[in-house]
C-alpha cells in the first residue's frame, strides 16, 4: 500500500506541473509567432524619409509575405542554400515593397515603378515610363524633416500611373543628381525601385547602390501601419509616448 503524499509533497508536484504547463504555453506562443512572421506578415520600422510623406519616419509597418510568394530573402535566415521564388503574384506597379538591394544588407522599402522589360527615365523631375512622361499635379509646397533633422521646402505633387494607381510625391527641386538620367531598361525578373521623396531617396536609380531588384530579392508587399511615433525614438520608450505617438496613423493603410 502507497504512503499518501503530504500537502508539501502535493505542492511542489503542483508546482511543477505550472511550472511545466507555462514553458509548454511559450513555446506554442514563440511557434505561432515565428510562423506568423515567416508566413503572414512580418513588422519593419521606417527609418529614413525616403518615403515621405507617405511612409514617415518614425512609422512602423506590417509587410505581408504571402503577396509576392516565398523565397530565401522572405525567410528568417537569408543565407538559406535555396534560390528561386514559390506562390504568390508578382509584384504591381505603385505597390510599396520590402526587398533586399543586390549590394546591400538591409532590407529598403520602396515602390514600384518599373516592371521587367520598362524602360524607365527620370527628365527634368518627371518620371517617365516607355518613352511616355507620367502625370503628375502639383499640391502644395510644405516643410521636409529627414532622418538628420535637416528641414527643407518641398513641392508635393500627385504622381499618376498609366494603371491610375496614384500616390503623393515630394521634390525638393527637378535638378537634383536623380531628377535627369538617362535610360534605363530593367532586365528580365527585375524591377525598378524608386522612393515617393524623390531628392532625398536612394533607390534603382543609382545602379551601384540598389540598382535594378531581382523578383527573389523581394521581401514582402507593405500593408499596414500598427505604429508610428516621432523622431525615431524607440517604441519601448513609452513614458516618452505622450505627445510622440502619431495615433492617426496607426492601424492604417499604408494606401491610404
Amino acid at each position: 500500500m502507497s504512503k499518501p503524499m503530504s500537502d508539501a509533497e502535493k505542492k511542489k508536484k503542483s508546482g511543477k506541473g505550472e511550472l511545466r504547463e507555462t514553458i509548454v504555453i511559450l513555446v506554442q506562443a514563440l511557434l505561432i509567432a515565428l510562423v506568423f512572421r515567416t508566413f503572414a506578415f512580418e513588422p519593419f520600422s521606417i527609418p529614413t524619409a525616403s518615403m515621405q510623406s507617405n511612409l514617415l519616419i518614425g512609422d512602423y509597418i506590417l509587410a505581408s509575405k504571402y503577396s509576392y510568394g516565398y523565397s530565401r530573402y522572405s525567410l528568417p535566415y537569408s543565407e538559406v542554400p535555396w534560390r528561386g521564388r514559390i506562390l504568390g503574384n508578382a509584384p504591381e506597379r505603385g505597390d510599396m515593397a520590402v526587398f533586399r538591394p543586390v549590394p546591400q544588407s538591409e532590407n529598403y522599402v520602396k515602390r514600384v515603378v518599373g516592371l521587367p522589360g520598362d524602360r524607365i527615365q527620370m527628365i527634368d523631375g518627371i518620371l517617365n515610363i516607355n518613352g511616355e512622361p507620367v502625370e503628375r499635379e502639383f499640391i502644395e509646397r510644405r516643410e521636409d524633416r529627414d532622418s538628420n533633422g535637416m528641414t527643407l521646402p518641398v513641392s508635393v505633387y500627385r504622381e499618376i500611373l498609366p494603371s491610375g494607381v496614384s500616390y503623393e510625391i515630394q521634390e525638393v527641386s527637378d535638378s537634383a543628381q536623380f531628377d535627369n538620367t538617362s535610360e534605363y531598361v530593367v532586365p528580365a525578373g527585375h524591377y525598378f525601385m524608386m522612393g515617393d521623396n524623390r531628392d532625398r531617396s536612394l533607390d534603382s536609380r543609382s545602379l551601384s547602390s540598389v540598382g535594378y531588384v531581382p523578383f527573389e530579392n523581394f521581401v514582402g508587399k507593405a500593408e499596414w501601419r500598427f505604429f508610428s511615433i516621432q523622431d525615431n525614438i524607440p517604441p519601448w520608450q513609452i513614458w516618452r509616448w505622450p505627445g510622440n505617438v502619431r495615433l492617426d496613423r496607426m492601424f492604417t493603410s499604408v494606401y491610404e
